[in-house]
């Protein structure tokens, strides 16, 4: 097999992205290509944020090295600017190596910064702190309809409860005029990039994201964020907004009870997910697979030998 610079493995949450990761790096080892993971999720590189973003299982990265996980504290904001330049110091310390890189997971935006060519805009904390202050006092909706106004094509592009996104275009667009013109171009960084997506029914997709929360409740997420709340999640910009921290929080504080957090969590991630699908089915170079194929593995794997 020619093996390509980089392998990312992309799709929606919970469509089995880390799992097949892991048996892909594995499977590539014993073949004589040595492989590791690079995270490419924003929440991923939490320390002690483990239930509720469904991180590997120890014994999972114990198997594979994985890198970008738990590298900040929740008190630190993680950025696309930190993500890419993680992310691409990781691929290149790989290369060096020469030990196959398979990028994993994130938004859409997320792994396009790490994957395509992407300058990412400047910022200002003054801005951004004020844009910030805005977003606690009148919510994520209406500054979403503020932009909306601004840069149609940005506000399409982020979904109306995402503030920390809608802060960071709002922001661009007041430094620059566009946060639109941002966007990746669809150019590869490192080009031979070979792109692998997971995909299932809308059906398929809702029970999985269930299954997913009601196993994070069952897990104890909610004693996991009252014991990050010690460790300053809430100071966290990033790491606070998370789906089912947030919700979470909310229980904590008394705004929600426990059901409705586990309703708005199901509900969130759904949207989030159907949103995710739909961004990489606009990407003509993802060649896409069956999430539930019990041959998943060797399916792969024969489509990277035929290339």
């Amino acid at each position: 097999m020619v093996v390509p610079p980089v392998i990312a493995v992309l799709g929606p949450t919970a469509s089995g992205k880390s799992a097949l990761a892991v048996a892909l790096a594995e499977r590539m080892a014993a073949g004589g290509t040595p492989a590791e993971i690079v995270n490419a999720d924003s929440m991923l590189v939490y320390r002690g944020m483990d239930i509720g973003t469904a991180k590997p299982h120890p014994t999972e990265l114990a198997r594979v090295r994985h890198h970008l996980v738990d590298v900040l504290e929740v008190t630190r904001t993680s950025s696309i600017a930190l993500i890419q330049q993680m992310a691409r110091s990781a691929i290149e310390d790989c290369a060096a190596r020469r030990v196959l890189p398979l990028v994993v997971g994130g938004s859409a935006l997320y792994s396009r910064a790490v994957l395509d060519e992407l300058e990412i805009p400047p910022t200002d904390p003054a801005v951004r702190s004020r844009l910030e202050a805005e977003l606690d006092d009148v919510g994520a909706e209406q500054l979403h309809r503020r932009l909306a106004r601004l840069d149609p094509a940005a506000a399409a592009a982020i979904l109306p409860g995402n503030g920390r996104r809608i802060v960071r275009a709002l922001e661009v667009v007041e430094l620059t005029g566009s946060f639109s013109a941002t966007l990746p171009d669809g150019r590869f960084h490192y080009p031979g990039t070979v792109e692998i997506g997971l995909t299932l029914s809308r059906e398929d997709l809702d029970a999985r994201i269930q299954q997913r929360v009601d196993q994070m409740w069952s897990e104890g997420l909610v004693a996991e964020v009252r014991g990050l709340v010690e460790a300053g999640l809430r100071q966290g910009r990033t790491a606070s907004r998370a789906l089912g921290y947030r919700q979470v929080l909310d229980l904590l504080d008394g705004r929600i009870d426990e059901d409705r957090a586990r309703t708005d969590t199901v509900v969130r991630t759904r949207r989030f997910a159907r949103k995710q699908l739909m961004w990489y089915r606009r990407d003509p170079r993802i060649h896409w697979f069956d999430a539930l194929d019990p041959d998943l593995v060797d399916r792969v794997l024969e489509w990277l030998e035929s290339r």
